[in-house]
């Protein structure tokens, strides 16, 4: 079984980051949408309600599953049996940071390849810090993501 893990803070996850997931479904035989979890920085949502919106996102996928680790993300793809990380890239600008990412992954653990996606183009100007701040001062966030991700963002405004 070819397993890959897709890992980001998703915080809140966008339909950039489910684009790149239904992708991923299709060419692995399990992915696992992985939270890096964070202890030293406080994120919008918190990563249990991160997972919430994620599970919800991502139940028409018999093959996806969604869990947190902390550490490093090599160390977790080892633990999990994955061989494969999934990157989503929306711009050429995004490459730079993803490819340094990459090659340090490749020398902890050459036993592992980083797969890059690009996301539709439709959805390459969204980013999770524009629709925080969206979210954070009242505007139309909804349509950057999907429906179950607005329920869970709404209560997490109300509190």
């Amino acid at each position: 079984m070819k397993t890959a893990i897709y890992p980001g803070s998703f915080d809140p996850p966008t339909l950039g980051h489910l684009d790149i997931v239904e992708r991923a479904a299709r060419l692995f035989d399990r992915v696992i949408v992985a939270i890096g979890y964070n202890s030293t920085k406080d994120g919008f949502l918190s990563v249990e309600q991160r997972e919430e919106a994620l599970r919800a996102c991502c139940e028409p996928f018999a093959n996806v599953e969604v869990a947190s680790f902390q550490g490093l993300l090599v160390n977790y793809c080892h633990e999990r049996g994955a061989k494969a990380i999934v990157r989503g890239l929306r711009a050429v600008s995004d490459f730079d940071f993803e490819f340094q990412i990459s090659i340090a992954n490749r020398r902890l653990a050459p036993d592992i390849d980083t797969i890059m996606l690009m996301t539709k183009w439709e959805y390459s100007y969204i980013s999770s810090t524009i629709v925080r701040e969206i979210a954070k001062l009242g505007g139309d966030y909804g349509q950057f993501v999907p429906p179950e991700v607005c329920a869970v963002v709404d209560r997490a405004l109300s509190r």
